[in-house]
């Protein structure tokens, strides 16, 4: 793939998922949603690149704000719309919500709420693919928040030990709700992870799809061979408040002018052609997922006790 087919397919995948959150904007207000939505308007581009050299069956593990890892990974758009909708058809049988989409038939496994949570889960799914001489790479996706965590910590010491084949990769938007990193953390990020022994990257261009896939092309090519533990920080920005369709710079606890400042490096606010150009193919795809959505029924009373386990 040349450089420029890369980029306009990183380009209209990254725009997918933008017009996607920005239609579940739209329809919020109607509470036709029924679940609260973390969107990830302005971090798409961590999703895309990660997800581009990833193979069918690579698995993902990512968090509460997973739309965007959701659909670069391959999930279907109907699902995802009816799974918000609390329909039975969504991937999760509508019992489930925006903090728990799952695709595992692509290697989107399942979301959690539990910050942290599923840095475990990736670890343990490395160490299986490590014991069945399976060809996979693992990918735990996580917030800066969660490396206050003591499972994290114990996550990368065990893959570190062990040798597993995990990329844990950080999107740093150097926020845990609404509390800078500073306030938080008397460490550094990537010195910690260096502590365990583990190769680490950064992409301070978390707005870069290109710079983020050529980074996560190399690591993931560097663990399938080596079978060994990586990690990689991406600094990026969310436009949007921590959960919810709003914004917050009213709050006071960040600016305008550093999301302007991020705008002005974000190729989807950067290229309007370009956006024009997609536009249509991908509002029709929308418009027929929510029409899906909208469409199938609620789940039965029937459906209250089943895949309880």
């Amino acid at each position: 793939m040349n450089s420029t087919n890369m980029f306009e397919r990183l380009f209209f995948q990254a725009l997918r998922i933008r017009l996607v959150e920005e239609r579940i904007i739209d329809l919020y207000p109607s509470d036709v949603i029924q679940s609260p939505v973390h969107l990830s308007i302005g971090q798409e581009a961590v999703a895309v690149g990660a997800c581009h050299s990833l193979t069918h069956n690579d698995l993902v593990f990512c968090t509460y704000r997973s739309h965007a890892f959701y659909l670069a990974k391959g999930g279907s758009l109907n699902e995802m719309f009816a799974e918000l909708y609390g329909k039975i058809t969504g991937c999760a049988r509508g019992k489930a919500g925006s903090m728990h989409l799952a695709a595992p038939d692509v290697g989107l496994m399942g979301t959690s709420a539990v910050v942290a949570s599923t840095i475990p889960h990736a670890v343990g799914a490395a160490l299986a693919a490590k014991r069945l001489s399976k060809d996979q790479v693992i990918v735990g996706v996580f917030g800066d928040g969660a490396t206050e965590e003591g499972v994290y910590h114990e996550s990368l010491n065990f893959a570190a030990l062990h040798s597993l084949p995990v990329v844990f990769l950080c999107e740093n938007n150097g926020l845990a709700v609404h509390s800078f990193r500073k306030a938080r953390q008397n460490f550094d990020i990537l010195g910690h992870a260096q502590s365990y022994g583990l190769p680490v990257y950064s992409v301070p261009e978390g707005y870069d799809f290109v710079k983020v896939a050529e980074t996560m092309s190399a690591v993931i090519e560097q663990v399938r061979l080596s079978q060994e533990a990586v990690f990689v920080e991406i600094q990026t920005f969310r436009y949007k408040e921590h959960v919810g369709t709003g914004e917050d710079f009213s709050c006071g606890y960040r600016n305008l002018e550093d999301c302007q400042s991020w705008k002005r490096q974000d190729p989807l606010e950067q290229f309007p052609a370009l956006v024009e150009a997609f536009r249509p193919m991908i509002m029709q795809e929308i418009d027929a997922a929510v029409h899906f959505a909208e469409s199938s029924p609620f789940p039965s009373i029937e459906e209250l006790l089943c895949d309880v386990v």
